[in-house]
């Protein structure tokens, strides 16, 4: 399977995240919410993911950084 770009993966994925806060902070306006759509659609195509959540897991696990709200395991 061909794989995306690890820089271009790591820029939508970074885009995307300032995207959903700018979108959280200001969800009613539309051209924030464009905006954060636009950076979703992009990285499910990129990641060929029908999801938003499924594409930022899958980018998240490709580029080996640990998805939001988990905390490293102890041993």
């Amino acid at each position: 399977m061909l794989m995306p770009n690890e820089p271009v993966v790591a820029e939508l994925l970074s885009n995307y995240r300032l995207q959903e806060r700018r979108m959280l902070r200001n969800p009613a306006d539309a051209e924030i919410s464009a905006s954060f759509r636009d950076a979703a659609t992009t990285l499910c195509v990129l990641m060929g993911r029908r999801t938003a959540l499924e594409a930022v897991r899958l980018a998240e696990s490709y580029l080996g950084v640990r998805p939001r709200g988990s905390s490293p395991t102890t041993a």
